[in-house]
């Protein structure tokens, strides 16, 4: 089932170019048949992209979430699946979320004016609408003002850690964001760990209740691959992946790729069973 599960996509309910809707659309056109969409610190396309895909049967659409968190000089990105989203205190969770990255993108752009690069920071908002604002939003004003010639650029040169527009958001340590998760019931997964190179934090991470870790992704080496579904074996965690898309003139990814084995979606439903068994005040 090459292409048919995809578990790592974005919308413009945070950073991504394609509404809920048109995300389902593109992804039954590409034959993807097991979609989860994940959005930054937002759950608002669920409930959009849950009706589209009633559109596209048998395409079936997995809850999901990404929770961003920093760790000393890198970033740690979570995965969360199933869980209960609709819980009040989990979106007052994604709302404050949400209001530190619109902060964040004011001081990202007060140092790129110090750097002599100025943008406007309506024009960010005005990309972001109502969604979860995220530097891929300030890369894409930086392209409209020419500063950079790709969003990877604005990233390299600028806005990833240690560059000089970077900027810390409040801290939020990859071990809380899993147990954030597994207090609702959630699978937590760890996101493109090759992307960090913080492997010796896995073992923490699985005391907090980490459940999987994303082992197919486009920029992971076959080596780096194999090495993670190894870990999965050993921890007993579940190897998901996806093409964390965010639209085609986003990223180079595309929907489907790289290849996710379907056992990887019948795992993770296993696994999000055990988590609902598992979490505080949720029905088994």
């Amino acid at each position: 089932m090459a292409g048919g599960v995809d578990l790592h996509t974005h919308t413009t309910c945070s950073d991504g170019t394609l509404r809920p809707r048109e995300l389902v659309a593109e992804a039954a056109r590409r034959g993807v048949r097991v979609l989860a969409v994940t959005d930054h610190d937002s759950t608002d396309g669920l409930a959009e992209a849950i009706l589209a895909a009633r559109e596209y049967p048998p395409l079936t659409i997995v809850p999901g979430i990404e929770i961003n968190c920093d760790v000393e000089g890198a970033e740690i990105h979570v995965l969360g699946y199933y869980m209960d989203y609709e819980a009040p205190w989990f979106q007052e969770f994604c709302r404050a979320q949400r209001e530190e990255r619109r902060a964040r993108v004011v001081r990202t752009a007060e140092r790129l004016a110090a750097l002599g690069l100025p943008i406007d920071v309506e024009r960010v908002f005005a990309l972001v609408q109502e969604g979860s604002a995220g530097r891929p939003h300030i890369a894409r004003v930086m392209l409209e003002r020419g500063y950079v010639k790709t969003v990877r650029e604005a990233f390299d040169k600028y806005l990833a850690a240690g560059r000089p527009a970077h900027v810390p958001r409040k801290r939020l340590a990859p071990e809380d964001a899993v147990r954030l998760l597994r207090r609702a019931g959630g699978v937590p997964v760890y996101a493109h760990p090759g992307l960090a190179d913080r492997d010796a934090l896995i073992p923490a991470l699985v005391e907090a209740g980490l459940m999987g870790i994303e082992c197919y992704y486009s920029e992971h080496s076959a080596a780096q691959r194999g090495a993670y579904v190894e870990l999965c074996r050993r921890y007993g965690l579940v190897a998901t992946g996806g093409s964390d898309f965010h639209g085609p003139a986003v990223r180079a990814g595309t929907l489907g790729n790289p290849p996710v084995p379907l056992a990887a979606w019948e795992a993770l439903r296993e696994k999000a069973a055990e988590a609902r068994a598992a979490a505080p005040d949720q029905p088994a």
